[in-house]
């Protein structure tokens, strides 16, 4: 036993497990006991309180109640010391572990780590401390290293890591169709599929005809719509590791972005829907994503998208285009109260988008600024983009290649420690060193392909002239005029006004007669720039 001062000293102690199983649970009440009989024997001692984590981790002390709690504890002068068994139960964390011991013994509060005989009110403690720490962080990442390489290859086995979901039970590492699931999986697949209905109004239909969620969700949305026609599970195939852990030390997940490889099973376990279905869903998603061709139907990245407001009830503007037949589609913006109550909802007048993307350009026409060094300026920084453009897979390969000899090292480490067979530390690297053979191999194409295509700033200059009709309002881009934009505000006296962003001026647009309530098409704007420059632009 440490020596304590002849002055009765309250003393706290705190204990935790790493897990909440029973054994675990059982290990707690041990510690508790242990803490209660070894301060009872000292009479120098006045027992306090014992602080208890369960099931948290200690590499991070972020969520760690019990710890928290104490520490808040200190500043209220609640004990004198803190009790503790070991240097791993209070954190495996170096950097954690001086900063708490300081802050306590600020405080006046000594730790006492009984199996590593170490008071910190000793003045040698902080070294002793430093070093012992270091070592049960390192075991940390020894045992993360061991864990992750065990799930890596349970995941290759064909082991299911993860919670029940819409139309399976996981149990013992496999996945097992729930019917009751299972119907509503290929009701949201049929009615995607094969009756073209939105993720929005399934979700709808779903709630109103009382289809049962998963056990993990409130009610339909159009999240839990989306995430189930992407789940390559319901066709029978098994991808793993989507995400993963970066760090040991903050156990914080991040979306696998290519950072480590995904184990992938075809055909691995009983589908709830056929593979071509699925294939059709898929299809279908990619159909309605963003792109060139549909971006204005499947997309809020149209160049008006949330940039039209209305004067009368502060609402956003939403597209609207109507089929009709021997004639191009008719494409407006209304009110979004007009449009989903009518007349009723607001009397705005509605746009006709050809007519404001004619008054976004007009007034674009009449800012005066340099053209031709603007258009110069671009074509310097697309020859600057191209060249990193052109460097990036160069950079991703070499990248690549540095993870993957990484791996080998830190296989190898786990070999010499014997935390794996030599079997599997062959087959692992075999692996590894093909792998390392294919991105060199890749590495090679990408400078040769450096050298057949020459200077990437030749291919800038085909679009000088794109860029010099930009400039001069000939041209129309989304992208670009989005990024100028910032408002265009409808009024109930049919006047449009428009702000450009950064700019302390507005411009006003105005039928030239009142033949109806629609601009564009009916009611033909005042556009002329005389006009525009004389009365129609207004100083903020």
């Amino acid at each position: 036993m440490l020596s304590p001062s002849k002055k009765t000293k309250k003393a706290a102690a705190y204990c935790r497990v790493s897990t909440d199983k029973e054994d675990q649970a059982n290990s707690l009440e041990s510690q508790r006991r242990f803490f209660c009989e070894y301060i009872g024997q000292n009479p120098c001692w006045e027992p306090a309180e014992i602080y208890v984590d369960e099931g948290i981790t200690g590499t991070s002390t972020e969520k760690r109640r019990a710890f928290n709690r104490m520490m808040e504890d200190a500043e209220k002068n609640a004990f004198d010391l803190v009790l503790t068994k070991e240097i791993s139960r209070f954190a495996r964390n170096t950097l954690d572990s001086i900063l708490y011991t300081r802050k306590l013994k600020e405080l006046g509060v000594g730790v006492i780590f009984l199996n590593d005989g170490i008071n910190t009110l000793d003045p040698d403690a902080e070294l002793r401390l430093t070093i012992m720490a270091s070592i049960a962080q390192e075991e940390s990442r020894r045992t993360s290293e061991r864990v992750k390489w065990g799930q890596k290859r349970r995941m290759e086995q064909g082991v299911v890591f993860g919670r029940d979901l819409l139309g399976y039970d996981v149990k013992n590492g496999g996945l097992f169709v729930n019917e009751a699931g299972a119907e509503a999986v290929r009701l949201i697949f049929h009615k995607f599929a094969n009756e073209g209905k939105g993720a929005h109004r399934i979700a709808r239909e779903l709630r109103e005809e009382g289809v049962p969620t998963a056990a993990h969700m409130k009610q339909w949305s159009k999240t839990a719509v989306l995430r189930a026609l992407r789940n390559e599970k319901y066709c029978g195939d098994l991808v793993q590791k989507k995400t993963f852990t970066p760090s040991y030390l903050t156990h914080e997940k991040r979306r696998n972005r290519g950072e480590e490889e995904l184990v992938v099973h075809r055909d691995h376990h009983q589908p709830i829907i056929s593979r071509a279905l699925f294939e059709k869903a898929k299809n279908e998603l990619k159909k309605r994503a963003p792109n060139a061709g549909n971006k204005a139907k499947h997309s809020n990245r149209h160049c008006f998208s949330g940039k039209i407001q209305c004067g009368v009830c502060g609402r956003s503007f939403v597209s609207r285009t109507k089929k009709r037949e021997g004639a191009n589609d008719y494409h407006a913006w209304r009110c979004g109260a007009a449009a989903k109550h009518g007349a009723a909802g607001c009397g705005a007048p509605s746009v006709n988008d050809k007519e404001a993307r004619r008054m976004v350009r007009q007034a674009f026409c009449t800012l005066e600024f340099d053209r031709q060094g603007e258009t110069e300026a671009l074509l310097a920084a697309i020859d600057r983009v191209a060249r990193a453009e052109g460097a990036e897979p160069e950079r991703a390969c070499a990248a690549g290649l540095y993870r993957v000899r990484d791996k080998k090292r830190r296989l190898l480490e786990l070999y010499m420690e014997n935390g794996i067979t030599k079997r599997e530390f062959e087959e692992a690297n075999g692996a590894y060193c093909a792998r390392e053979n294919a991105l060199l191999k890749e590495l090679e194409g990408i400078n040769e392909e450096k050298k057949r295509n020459g200077d990437p700033k030749e291919g800038g200059r085909g679009i000088g002239a794109f860029l010099n009709g930009l400039s001069r309002g000939a041209l129309w881009n989304d992208a670009f005029y989005r990024a100028m934009l910032e408002v265009i505000t409808i009024s109930g006296d049919n006047t449009a006004k428009l702000r450009f962003k950064g700019l302390p001026v507005a411009w006003i647009f105005s039928p030239e007669a009142e033949k109806g309530r629609h601009f564009g098409s009916a009611v033909p704007m005042s556009v002329n720039v005389a006009l525009i420059l004389s009365s129609g632009i207004e100083y903020r």
